[in-house]
């Protein structure tokens, strides 16, 4: 076993700390240990392959794969080792919640769904949402973890950013959570790529890109996305922008330049060939008629 980089704080306050934790590349066969504060609620995203978690508590053993997470409350301080056998660095990111912050949040006070919320929190059901099997991220969940350990502010901009991040994160589990209470299987491939391509396609994705995020290859989301949809990753994406820029281009007062960057392209040229070839006219002249 050899020796792990020191755990990063990305964030720390009365309410929240985040951890990060990334071994050396050439790393094997190592583990760190992981405390859980006494009252708290501990996300913890595994971001490499094959980690083995053992409560100390209660000498409870799990393996967790790649872009699995689990949501876990701690009625009192608890000990947990964590440690991998492959070849990937062991990776994970944690963000500690106390309570209190969780409870004001969520409010359960004023309906029965806050209600019953919290009491899945309290009772650890976001832990294995379906047949006993730990959640997988989702496309939204890795990008906001990325953004949450590339993010550089500091002070008040920090908290505001990392609170609205959670409380995305919180949002996208109990969703997950009520999509898998109703369904016996997990989300198909073709339709995390579609979500994923609907909230991005203003943004210049790649197929590469997406099979990177999503940890798909990416002959498979062609292949997958065609039989699915009966067209390409490509042209959906590229359907999607024209018809966002035929609703822009009604707005005289938008340039076309800024219509282009709105809808990801990044030259006007790409932008206006491919208007035309898409209803026959250029954006000017459907704009001037």
């Amino acid at each position: 076993m050899t020796n792990l980089q020191p755990k990063e704080v990305l964030f720390s306050s009365e309410a929240i700390k985040i951890l990060f934790q990334e071994g050396l590349v050439n790393e094997k066969f190592s583990r760190t240990d992981m405390i859980e504060s006494r009252a708290s609620f501990n996300l913890l995203f595994l971001l490499s392959s094959n980690i083995n978690l053992e409560a100390q508590d209660c000498g409870t053993n799990f393996l967790f794969k790649k872009n699995q997470y689990i949501l876990h409350y701690s009625r009192d301080e608890s000990m947990a080792e964590l440690r991998t056998e492959s070849n990937d660095p062991l990776k994970y990111m944690r963000i500690e919640i106390v309570y209190d912050y969780i409870f004001n949040l969520i409010n359960p006070a004023s309906n029965r769904e806050s209600e019953d919320i919290l009491e899945n929190m309290i009772r650890n059901n976001y832990i294995f949402l379906h047949k006993q099997t730990p959640p997988y991220m989702t496309v939204e969940m890795h990008m906001i973890v990325k953004e949450i350990i590339s993010y550089s502010k500091k002070g008040m901009l920090q908290k505001l950013f990392i609170e609205a991040k959670i409380i995305k994160l919180l949002m996208l589990i109990f969703e997950q959570f009520s999509e898998r209470n109703t369904i016996n299987e997990s989300p198909k491939i073709p339709f995390m790529i579609k979500k994923f391509v609907d909230e991005n396609f203003h943004k210049n994705i790649k197929v590469e890109e997406i099979g990177n995020i999503i940890g798909i290859n990416q002959n498979k989301i062609r292949k997958e996305f065609k039989a699915q949809y009966h067209m390409t990753v490509n042209d959906y994406i590229a359907e999607l922008r024209m018809l966002k820029a035929k609703k822009l281009i009604i707005n005289k007062e938008v340039l076309i330049k800024e219509i282009a960057i709105e809808c990801g392209y990044e030259y006007v040229q790409n932008f206006t060939r491919a208007f035309k070839k898409k209803f026959g006219i250029s954006p000017e002249k459907l704009r001037n008629e």
